[in-house]
């Protein structure tokens, strides 16, 4: 102690000073002109001081560095190390992230592998327990969790709460078993977060009654503000494939942005390493009008704050030295990115190394059934059929009725083909059930061929969409080959592949290396499969499984209806769900 006091009267050098910055201040909405004293990793005075060593800003920007709000490392597809790479040369020095994809195929084992393979990288990975394994009863995943489970993680210095809440049918209705671990992490002292799209009214009442504290699925100004009047914090969104932040943006002011901050939930590599990550949602709000100091204040100071994240988020004495460095705060370049005091990037590159991921045991996860051609012949049988319309840029889908004779062909009770319309399946992949649900999709223009993903939010069960029920197979088969991943196939024969051996969600490979691949079987898939040059085709399909979004998905277990949280058949005519095999 005596030291640091001896430094900040001047009397003793520090380590490091970053001298002639122009310091963006968070706490006082100002950019004040001074030298930035560093020992031992963290900021001991702001003035005029002399260091060991000193890095001559000459009037370049100062900042806090970022912080992701909200964010799954598995949905970039390499390791957390790998992630680390990509981040932190865009100024992320700390994110929250919630591991519930790698837990939904090996449960307990898969968290504690997140943890471990964040140690020793120069990015915090803070954790929120995952809530949901699986997400809902109505999807088969490789793990249940429950509040016994997850209690003695709780405990971990990097675990921060509960994750998000994607249950709120449960929470709302006061489920036994979700109470159970609402009421875990409320006996911790920590923030659970939420995961309720589209509720309002009563319903959003007893979510937020139960101890929901935040919220990342708003989608529009409407349910920002009802969710901000109920004194929840929000997170504004911009990932790959749910993009918010140009209306959410609209609703923030300086009444309600202490209570606001960034995050960007699910990034593909390609958008990470061209886009960037927190760095991409400040330079957007930039360029919608906000101040870059409240743009920076939401990705730093009120994730800090919101999270419980001592020493984080700002730039003032006692503070920890995540620093980020910047030509202008309008354009936004990032020129050098600190960690603790340690300079480990520079123009986009990263400075440092990560060890080799220990991950043998969470391979071969793929465990399936044989799936023969007959198995995916989805039966009609009225005149109108319940079909799944995707929405560009969104992960909302939209359930629309199509007519047969008018929209859809079908012959002898089964379906042959539509007006870009597809069948799909998802397949139970963890415990070689042989459960597999088919349904209808519009909207993802696929021709000749078929696409298949172990990434099926969020049991992660195997989901193929083609139009050829021979390639839709063979798909499947080279998954099972490659112990996940995503498979192309065309014509009898597989034409573009992305192994991802870990959990059949991640690769071990550099991030550089995934990104081309992934950028490759893409233009395949626009090319030779002619996909719908609209979406990102990937991601799309991998939420086409998720039953806790609106409006119409499919599960394993058969066609779901989101808003009215039941299945429903193929038959629009039909209470019964047949859609199952």
């Amino acid at each position: 102690m005596n030291r640091i006091l001896q430094i900040a009267r001047g009397e003793e050098k520090a380590e490091l000073v970053i001298k002639n910055a122009n310091i963006i201040n968070v706490f006082t909405n100002e950019v004040i002109k001074g030298d930035v004293a560093i020992d031992k990793g963290y900021i001991v005075a702001i003035g005029q001081y002399s260091g060991v060593e000193e890095v001559d800003l000459r009037g370049k920007y100062l900042s806090p560095a970022f912080i992701d709000g909200h964010v799954h490392i598995e949905s970039s597809k390499v390791t957390p190390g790998q992630f680390a790479k990509a981040v932190v040369p865009r100024g992320v020095t700390s994110i929250i992230a919630d591991p519930h994809e790698i837990a939904n195929v090996k449960g307990i084992e898969g968290i504690e592998y997140m943890l471990d393979e964040s140690e020793n990288i120069p990015l915090d990975v803070y954790m929120m327990l995952p809530s949901c394994v699986p997400a809902t009863p109505f999807e088969s995943a490789g793990a249940v969790l429950e509040a016994k489970n997850l209690e003695e993680l709780m405990d971990r210095e990097r675990v921060l709460g509960m994750g998000e809440m994607m249950d709120y049918v449960g929470v709302i209705n006061g489920d036994e078993k979700v109470l159970e671990k609402i009421e875990l992490a409320k006996e911790k002292g920590k923030i659970i977060d939420g995961h309720g799209p589209m509720i309002s009214g009563k319903e959003l009442n007893a979510y937020v009654s139960a101890g929901i504290k935040t919220e990342h699925e708003c989608s529009t100004v409407k349910e920002m503000i009802e969710r901000l009047r109920l004194g929840m914090y929000i997170h504004i969104r911009e990932g790959s494939a749910a993009r918010n932040l140009k209306e959410l943006i609209k609703a923030v002011n300086k009444d309600n942005l202490s209570r606001i901050m960034f995050c960007t939930d699910d990034k593909e590599p390609s958008d990470l390493l061209m886009n960037g990550s927190i760095d991409n949602n400040i330079r957007l709000a930039i360029s919608e009008g906000v101040d870059p100091i409240d743009c920076i204040k939401m990705a730093s100071l009120n994730p800090a704050q919101i999270y419980g994240l001592k020493g984080k988020g700002a730039i003032a004495p006692g503070y920890m030295a995540d620093l980020v460095v910047l030509d202008n705060l309008m354009d936004f370049n990032i020129l050098m990115v600190f960690k603790e005091g340690k300079l480990v990037a520079e123009n986009y590159m990263p400075l440092f190394r990560v060890p080799p991921s220990e991950n043998n045991a969470m391979k071969n996860t793929v465990v399936i059934k044989d799936i023969k051609e007959e198995d995916l012949k989805v039966r009609i049988k009225g005149e109108k059929v319940n079909v799944i319309r995707i929405i560009p840029d969104s992960l909302i889908t939209e359930k629309v009725v199509r007519e047969v004779g008018m929209d859809i062909t079908v012959r002898e009770g089964e379906f042959i083909e539509g007006k870009d319309i597809l069948k799909v399946a998802v397949i139970e992949r963890h415990k070689a059930s042989g459960r597999m649900g088919l349904a209808l999709v519009e909207g993802f223009g696929l021709k000749n061929g078929a696409i298949a993903s172990t990434i099926a939010h969020d049991s992660h069960n195997m989901i193929v969409i083609g139009d050829r029920d021979s390639d839709m197979v063979l798909a499947v088969e080279e998954l099972r080959k490659l112990g996940g991943g995503i498979a192309l196939a065309q014509e009898g024969k597989i034409i573009g592949a992305l192994p991802l051996e870990i959990a059949g969600l991640m690769s071990d490979k550099p991030l550089e290396e995934v990104k081309e691949n992934l950028d490759k079987i893409l233009n395949i898939a626009y090319d030779r499969l002619n996909v719908n040059r609209n979406i990102e085709p990937f991601m799309i399909l991998s939420f086409l499984a998720l039953p806790v979004i609106p409006s119409l998905k499919v599960t394993d277990l058969g066609l779901f209806d989101v808003d009215e949280f039941k299945f429903i058949s193929l038959d629009a005519n039909c209470d019964v769900a047949y859609g199952l095999s």
